[in-house]
């Protein structure tokens, strides 16, 4: 599994924090990586130097062998719990995904 990890100007820290992020996908996507080619996470700080709630933004989208991309998104006011809440939910979403294509079976 690829995991590529993109962010805007205004994050800081780039290479800890990218050995960070491919640590906690790598960890919530385990199960399925056999399945997974490629994902590309991107972070951002949509309020730049100015502080605000909910302010940091990260986005993973997940590609499925044969299937259509996968995409999430979580806003929060720490890049830890945006980046812990867009993986809770990326995992989720690939879950039912497979889950509703083993039903279909």
């Amino acid at each position: 599994m690829q995991i590529q990890v993109n962010s805007d100007s205004n994050i800081e820290g780039r290479e800890k924090l990218v050995a960070h992020v491919r640590g906690v996908v790598q960890s919530a996507l385990s199960r399925f990586s056999d399945r997974i080619t490629r994902v590309e996470v991107h972070l951002s700080d949509q309020n730049a130097d100015k502080s605000g709630q909910d302010d940091k933004r990260c986005m993973i989208e997940a590609r499925l062998r044969g299937r259509q991309p996968t995409a999430v998104t979580h806003t929060a006011a720490t890049l830890d719990q945006a980046i812990d809440g867009a993986a809770d939910r990326i995992q989720r979403s690939i879950e039912s995904d497979l889950g509703r294509l083993q039903d279909q079976d």
